[in-house]
């Protein structure tokens, strides 16, 4: 559990980078989100599904 809260916790601090070193970028970014159709979005998803996957994979081995 605690090696899980350590991941989680730089989850965060990675994902929260972007918002407080270029605020202004992200909102476009997220407005061209908004104009993207759903299936680009899936596969975006899925892909990184799977990249994290294999990350965990490999680190586990």
């Amino acid at each position: 559990m605690k090696y899980f809260l350590c991941v989680l916790g730089m989850v965060f601090i990675i994902e929260g980078l972007p918002y407080f070193a270029f605020p202004e970028k992200v909102k476009s970014y997220i407005m061209k989100l908004q104009e993207m159709p759903d299936s680009v979005l899936r596969i975006l998803g899925l892909s990184a599904i799977i990249a994290g996957l294999i990350l965990i994979y490999f680190g586990r081995s």
